[in-house]
């Protein structure tokens, strides 16, 4: 039930917390490793049996097309809700103690490469094999969508949907501890941001639902971002004088606050 789910959530913030406070973040980052092995191998299963599934529809002509039900604003605004699904791979940008700026800006690109190609395939194979109305809004949803492709992809799929939480948890505790270790010029240390997260984490769990929770993680993030382009686009203006640069950035920040204000749920 839901409250297993939670005690399930709860019980990986506690391990993280452990792992991070007494071994620190070298021993986080090992777990991410085989974490995210393990989730980039069940995704390429996945995608070759969606790509199979695909092939025989395509086979039979039943390859279905969808005409859009949203348009114009209400397109936009759901569209800025999505920002949640293609963020977090910025976490290597905290990393600054562990790995120089180059290391940090490739792992960045790779991952965001590597992601939006999952991403677009996934929706391609998905969007002309089911029927809108067959599929529900929940949690579970793409866990009965995949037991209509293979028998064994709703496992797998749970299998990757554990690993990839628990590797995002893992990157962004251990990218937060970096962060606000920087930000506090070294003041609070990693370990107590660890703890800080975690015990946010769980209350959060145990509070909200999980769309409440991706809602309020999209617009924290689209902030977040806003406050970021903002601060390069007064760096741009102070230390270089580019009209370019500062009205790149600062029109990245108008679109960050826009995300924020205007972000519209899935639901």
């Amino acid at each position: 039930g839901e409250d297993n789910a939670r005690l399930v959530t709860t019980v990986l913030f506690l391990l993280i917390l452990a792992v991070g406070w007494t071994r620190g973040f070298g021993a986080l980052e090992r777990l991410e490793q085989v974490s995210v092995t393990l989730k980039l191998a069940i995704i390429g299963g996945l995608l070759m049996g969606m790509s199979l599934h695909f092939a025989d529809v395509a086979a039979g002509d039943g390859l279905m097309y969808h005409s859009p039900n949203l348009g114009g604003w209400q397109a936009i605004t759901l569209l800025f809700g999505l920002i949640v699904t293609v963020q977090g791979f910025e976490t290597s940008r905290y990393l600054g103690d562990e790995y120089d700026s180059r290391m940090r800006i490739r792992s960045m690109r790779y991952a965001q490469w590597l992601s939006s190609a999952i991403y677009m395939a996934y929706i391609l194979l998905m969007s002309y094999t089911f029927r809108p109305e067959d599929i529900k809004l929940e949690e579970t949803a793409i866990i009965d969508m995949m037991a209509q492709v293979a028998p064994i992809l709703p496992v797998l799929l749970i299998a990757a949907a554990l690993s990839a939480q628990f590797s995002a948890a893992i990157a962004d505790t251990g990218g937060c501890g970096g962060l606000v270790n920087e930000l506090t010029r070294k003041r609070v240390s990693p370990r107590l941001s660890y703890a800080l997260i975690a015990g946010l984490g769980i209350a959060l769990t145990w509070t909200a639902d999980i769309f409440a929770i991706i809602s309020f993680a999209s617009r924290a993030f689209a902030f977040y971002y806003a406050l970021q382009a903002l601060g390069a686009a007064v760096r741009a203006w102070t230390f270089r004088k580019s009209v370019l640069f500062t009205g790149f950035y600062g029109a990245l920040a108008l679109l960050g606050f826009a995300i924020t204000l205007f972000g519209q749920a899935i639901e």
